[in-house]
């Protein structure tokens, strides 16, 4: 009986063993296929959401510039802006900010369409700045610094344009951070200065400490070959010039009336069609528009290359005149200045004249301290260094992108440096012998 009792035991506890043994085993095999199938989830996941990395950049970038715009909007926020939005700093401190250095940027074309995507990192990336002086005109760079500042401050709302973060975004660069460089550079140069002493920002050193150095490598979709940026130069030209039509000034250069905003006839014409004198006395659009001056035709096409023109009339009177609204009809690269279909209508304006939405709002800038360059896809108010070698030594020029043309949309590989206002093109070709043709560029963000 005792014994009988024991093996009924033992085959008891025998089967409770196995029993456990068996769940645990399928709990352990439950966990690890879960598991399995998690992973698998994440990956499809994963593979989904990639088409909508572009997205999350946008979404990214405009959660800043939402911020910025609504307290620029206000005014009393407006006078938090530096301490509260600029002055953080922004380190990858975010999901969405290490997405944004991973993803592809969406490059696109002066009418904001998209062209093709390029991953920063074969464009951007962080170094520091050689050890070699930085030049530049003190007063007159912390004249382009204060005048792009104020033009964010005053059109942030009515210029999105200048809120797209452009290809630094993926590097975690926000419009909030180009302010914050602007607003130090300011304070340090006004300083410097009133102190009547070399600015602190022309010593690599305090560049080194105080800024991300990051290095702009040129990408040219039909150059791949090419690395270092292709710097151009562009200028003011002094020209004699004409009220009414003459012989020798027989060229006119025109203004849009006020109207003009909401009849657009005037991008129905080519270039070539305002040439042939539409709107001269018997042209079929005779007075709907205001002659300012007449040139040669010269005077006229550098004046539109240019931008801005400085001309000396016949009467004495002097005056800068800047382009103000095209027809509309793009640039094409490649095709000569005469046979080019996009026209410039012009204003009298009171200094040269760089970015901005419209006439009365443009930047005010000054020769030497200011690049034109891709606004859309590097955005307004970088600050740039560019590095050449000159008779074996290295020179640093500074400058802030605070112009911009139909050549720079989209344009990953060229800036176009302001030299000065010349008399002729002999003048100009032999100031800008002394610069360099190509340069390794940087940008410098307040850290």
């Amino acid at each position: 009986m005792n014994i009988l009792f024991n093996q009924k035991f033992r085959l008891t506890v025998g089967c409770a063993g196995l029993l456990l043994v068996s769940l645990a085993s399928s709990q352990l095999y439950t966990k690890s296929k879960t598991k399995q199938l998690t992973q698998q989830n994440q990956s499809f996941t994963q593979q989904e959401n990639f088409p909508s990395l572009e997205s999350q950049i946008s979404f990214t970038s405009n959660q800043a510039n939402d911020s910025l715009t609504s307290r620029l909007q206000n005014p009393f926020l407006a006078q938090k802006t530096s301490d509260e939005i600029i002055g953080k700093e922004n380190p990858f401190s975010s999901p969405q900010d290490l997405l944004a250095a991973s993803a592809p940027y969406p490059v696109v074309d002066e009418f904001k369409k998209y062209k093709f995507n390029i991953n920063g990192s074969q464009v951007i990336t962080p170094v520091k700045l050689p050890s070699s002086k930085i030049n530049f005109n003190q007063r007159d760079l912390l004249t382009v610094l204060v005048n792009t500042r104020k033009y964010f401050q005053d059109y942030a709302s009515e210029d999105p344009d200048i809120l797209r973060t452009g290809i630094l975004a993926t590097q975690g660069v926000t419009v909030p951070d180009v302010l914050k460089t602007l607003d130090f550079m300011i304070v340090v140069l006004k300083e410097d200065i009133a102190n009547n002493r070399a600015t602190r920002l022309q010593d690599p050193k305090f560049i080194n400490t105080n800024f991300r150095v990051i290095k702009w490598s040129a990408y040219n979709p039909k150059n791949k070959q090419q690395k270092q940026l292709r710097i151009t130069k562009y200028a003011v030209f002094i020209h004699p010039g004409s009220r009414q039509k003459t012989s020798t000034f027989n060229t006119a250069i025109y203004s849009l009336k006020d109207n003009s905003n909401n009849d657009k006839f005037y991008t129905k014409y080519t270039k070539q069609d305002v040439l042939s004198g539409i709107y001269e006395p018997g042209g079929r659009e005779f007075g709907k528009v205001t002659s300012l001056a007449y040139l040669t035709r010269t005077g006229l096409e550098e004046a539109l290359m240019q931008g801005t023109i400085l001309i000396n009339f016949t009467n004495g009177y002097k005056a800068f005149f800047n382009v103000d609204r095209n027809n509309g009809m793009s640039y094409i690269r490649g095709l000569k200045a005469t046979s080019q279909k996009r026209y410039w209508y012009f204003r009298e304006v009171d200094a040269i004249k760089g970015y901005g939405y419209k006439i009365d709002a443009k930047i005010s800038i000054k020769p030497g301290v200011t690049f034109a360059g891709d606004v859309l896809n590097i955005g307004l108010g970088k600050v740039i260094v560019i590095e050449h070698t000159k008779g074996g030594r290295k020179h640093l020029q500074m400058g802030v992108m605070a112009d911009t043309g139909g050549a720079f949309l989209p344009n990953l590989y060229q800036l176009d440096f302001l030299a000065g206002i010349f008399k002729n093109q002999k003048e100009f070709r032999q100031n800008i012998s002394q610069l360099p043709e190509y340069a390794t560029a940087y940008f410098l963000v307040k850290k």
